[in-house]
């Protein structure tokens, strides 16, 4: 089996390198140009300990297309956004013959499953999930909106090793999460907690790990970034310069000395546990769809800042794991549909999946998504605020 994979951004490539890495066969990665590209860093980290020992190189939409027609892949496996997954499949790569299957999922948690998630990889043969909560939840959305191909089950591909552990831990990983929460004073007070942490235990190394450091791009904008923060309460002697420390990387690096895990809501909680490093989702800010943290109900994990600033961490309960993405991997049948529609494209029998974006009422979004891969981002980017300037002087006119 021969494997093309096109991804966005730094959640999707670490979730592609990991994925690729379980599957026979020869795989290529690449990323796809856009205003969210990783930096050389964060590639590196993303594919760390992965079968891909080079780094993923960073091209454009036609590009992709050449080394399609070039390569005559079996599967094309889109680790991108939404709107991108959609423009590959329907144009960059649309009418490639032979024709590929194409395979699509999501990086981390997706709970609850999302109407939005499902139209976007409608297009796709293969929508791949990572818990038996998330097949129920998509098959549901599946069947009332209809369109899309089949859903397979997968573990995690970075879960299920454990990961090797130092002799000493004695390191405290915050897990920053880029959406949530929104407002400036509660990620302050998760800053306040860590620092006030730091300065009770002094023999615990007390790090934020960060998606990307300041200036690097990520899936999803932050608005508030832990680091700016810390530097402007640093400044006004709200908390000690050096009470923490801040770090990008690789987490399961990261995971081998820690002693205790924290985040608001990240798939790293799930490494975490994977390393059997105890933890704390912080509740403080709300448990809902909006947190992305709901997931984590009835975890035995849920907690609050002062137990951070305390030191106490949980661990996560039998029966939530089994649920939850912790699956026995003989239950996983992604592998298994994905070499079935294989052989069914090369046999001439594969029909494509119904996408539900196709209508004349998505032209011109999917113009826009199109012009994300296809124009180099310094000059989109120009072109945005070219578009605000005049759309602000005209409003000025009025």
């Amino acid at each position: 089996m021969k494997v093309l994979a096109v991804a966005d951004s730094d959640s999707y490539l670490k979730w592609a390198a990991s994925l690729l890495d379980g599957l026979p066969g020869t795989a290529d990665l690449v990323v796809v140009r856009t205003p969210i590209t990783p930096s050389p860093d964060q590639i590196a980290a993303a594919t760390h300990g992965t079968r891909f020992t080079r780094p993923a190189p960073v091209v454009s939409a036609r590009q992709i297309r050449r080394e399609a027609e070039r390569s005559r892949p079996d599967v094309v496996l889109m680790a991108c956004t939404g709107p991108v997954v959609d423009v590959l499949v329907s144009g960059v790569l649309g009418g490639l013959r032979p024709r590929p299957v194409f395979v699509s999922g999501l990086p981390g948690i997706s709970v609850p499953a999302t109407e939005k998630a499902w139209l976007f990889r409608s297009g796709c043969d293969l929508f791949v999930v990572h818990s038996g909560r998330e097949v129920e939840e998509f098959s549901a959305v599946a069947g009332r909106l209809g369109g899309g191909g089949e859903i397979g089950l997968a573990r995690l591909p970075f879960l299920g090793g454990g990961g090797e552990q130092a002799d000493v831990r004695d390191r405290v990983i915050f897990a920053t999460q880029a959406k949530v929460p929104r407002r400036r004073e509660d990620r302050e007070s998760v800053l306040l907690a860590l620092a006030e942490l730091a300065g009770r235990r002094p023999d615990l190394d007390v790090v934020v790990k960060l998606r990307a450091l300041d200036g690097e791009r990520q899936t999803h904008n932050e608005r508030h970034h832990y680091e700016r923060l810390w530097r402007a309460m640093a400044a006004d002697g709200r908390v000690p310069a050096d009470a923490v420390r801040f770090a990008a990387g690789s987490m399961r690096e990261h995971l081998t000395r820690a002693a205790g895990f924290v985040t608001v809501s990240s798939t790293a909680a799930l490494e975490a546990m994977d390393a059997s490093v105890p933890l704390l989702v912080l509740s403080d800010f709300g448990v809902s769809e909006e947190m992305i943290n709901l997931v984590f109900e009835d975890s035995d994990c849920l907690g609050t800042l002062g137990e951070l600033a305390e030191g106490t961490f949980h661990t996560p309960n039998a029966r939530w794991r089994a649920a939850n993405y912790f699956h026995d991997p003989a239950a996983s049948t992604w592998g298994a549909r994905l070499a079935g529609l294989v052989e069914d494209t090369r046999a001439g029998r594969l029909a494509p999946a119904r996408s539900l974006l196709d209508g004349p009422e998505h032209t011109a979004a999917r113009r826009r998504a199109r012009l994300r891969v296809e124009v180099p981002p310094n000059m989109l980017r120009a072109g945005y605020r070219a578009k605000r300037r005049l759309r602000g002087y005209l409003k000025s006119l009025t």
